[in-house]
């Protein structure tokens, strides 16, 4: 039976994430994700996951914490909005996915949940404790939901009913026994099926099954090869990731702009048009996402995806 210390700890480390920006935080216990593994497997023996390899390693660390840091008792998961303020301008010009708009956020995630770590053991004392921010085998959405921050919508993304998708999620595998909060069972998704509807490429095949290889976030940032021809129009001017089946679900109708300076766009981002992305070099790449998360596609790939697009490419 849980004591009040394990109460109150738990508690104070729900203000402290506050405190540290996050919208929300949620603890579950460390043990295996057994309907999860289940379900990448039979997603991975589909070839859903196109060339992203890294899927199919460590399986077991993947849906057991206790692999990834011996001893785990406790998963602490955070949610951070990056809802932009300002949409970036539409007109004559390409799109890139909103948690691109800003600085990259695995470091900024990174920073706070390492800072959370350095007051969690300033305030109990020595305890084994490691971050994770969409990096490493640790499946962050599963957790987020077990923690009880939301279900997994249709899409396959993570749903707060108050926060909506538009979230970055993280989290704390630890060796700390906490109290543990309800996960969301609750599908509050219901008959709703817009988001399949509006996917241009017919990539969520299912109710939370998604071909990667027909998604267009996938294919503009994780494909190294060539785009598929005839398929301009469905990519609706989109470089850089998709937002088109979190824009349409009604959970993101009231969604509330962040207050993170960090996830704000470049000023020059502001000023980007068709032609001045068609004439990117790749110094002005460099400089222009030093600390972005589309670097991720190199000046190569970003330029690919321009190209396809471009009048002058096609």
């Amino acid at each position: 039976m849980k004591t009040a210390r394990y109460h109150e700890i738990s508690l104070w480390i729900g203000r402290r994430a506050s405190e540290l920006g996050f919208a929300a935080c949620g603890i579950s216990e460390a043990a295996y994700l057994e309907p999860e593994g289940k379900s990448l497997k039979y997603w991975l023996s589909q070839g859903f996951h196109g060339e992203m390899d890294y899927m199919a390693r460590n399986p077991g660390k993947r849906f057991d914490p206790r692999l990834l840091l011996p001893g785990a008792r406790s998963v602490i998961s955070v949610l951070m909005n990056y809802f932009p303020r300002e949409l970036l301008p539409e007109k004559d010009n390409y799109k890139i996915a909103k948690y691109a708009y800003g600085k990259d956020h695995h470091v900024v995630i990174r920073g706070r949940l390492n800072q959370l770590i350095k007051d969690i053991k300033l305030r109990v004392g020595e305890c084994q404790a490691s971050a994770f921010i969409d990096s490493g085998p640790v499946v962050d959405k599963a957790w987020a939901a077990r923690a009880g921050l939301g279900w997994r919508g249709k899409n396959t993304l993570l749903i707060h009913p108050k926060i909506g998708s538009f979230v970055f999620i993280g989290d704390i595998i630890t060796d700390l026994e906490l109290e543990y909060d309800q996960p969301d069972t609750k599908d509050l998704c219901g008959s709703c099926t817009r988001c399949i509807d509006a996917c241009p490429t017919g990539a969520i095949i299912a109710p939370r099954m998604l071909d990667a290889r027909k998604c267009i976030a996938y294919l503009t940032i994780e494909y190294q090869g060539v785009l598929p021809p005839g398929e301009k129009k469905k990519f609706t001017g989109s470089i850089f990731g998709c937002d088109i089946c979190q824009d349409i679900c009604p959970w993101n109708r009231h969604a509330k702009p962040n207050t993170e300076n960090s996830f704000q766009p470049d000023p020059r981002l502001k000023e980007m048009n068709k032609a001045k992305w068609d004439q990117l070099t790749e110094d002005q790449f460099e400089d222009l996402f030093r600390d972005s998360a589309v670097k991720r596609t190199k000046y190569s790939g970003l330029k690919r995806n321009i190209n396809f697009l471009s009048e002058e490419g096609n």
